[in-house]
């Protein structure tokens, strides 16, 4: 098991935007509070709807040398939980057991629409290029989902 941080000691973190089709992942830290998306993981042809490729995660946690992982949980404009919440729950308690690092759940709800806008904006000011495809969005909310952490949200 990793040893965990003393407190405020500066942290990696790994967002991810838990969805059925596709897992939106970012990295940031908790120096300058940002958080960068990377590219989204495509659920594999021949798996259920939401079965994510864990192998794929690990490298991404390798790889970025996250500490913690932040999972956007969808909950319903009342703040009831919505219906991909207890799917979601059971995902980040999964990742948390297989890589025995801290799982935090964060309120998700408009990450997505905060993830268009900016990406429209970007494309609308020439800072983006490319088209803004799904796959852009599901990280893209993943980045939003992880610094609303950083920001203090913290769990529901």
């Amino acid at each position: 098991m990793p040893e965990p941080a003393p407190p405020g000691a500066p942290q990696v973190l790994l967002g991810i935007d838990f969805g059925l089709r596709r897992i939106g992942l970012a990295v940031g830290d908790t120096v300058t509070g940002r958080a960068r998306p990377r590219p989204a993981l495509v659920v594999a042809a021949g798996r259920e709807p939401g079965e994510p490729e864990f192998e794929r995660l690990a490298r991404e946690l390798r790889d970025s040398g996250a500490a913690r992982i932040v999972v956007g949980c969808p909950y319903n404009p009342d703040g009831t939980q919505g219906a991909l919440a207890a799917r979601a729950a059971g995902f980040a308690a999964e990742l948390g057991r297989r890589h025995r690092l801290p799982v935090h759940l964060v309120d998700e709800r408009y990450s997505s629409l905060e993830a268009t806008e900016t990406l429209r904006t970007m494309r609308a000011s020439g800072a983006r290029r490319s088209r803004v495809a799904k796959p852009d969005v599901d990280s893209a909310a993943a980045a939003v989902i992880l610094e609303r952490w950083m920001a203090g949200e913290g769990e529901r």
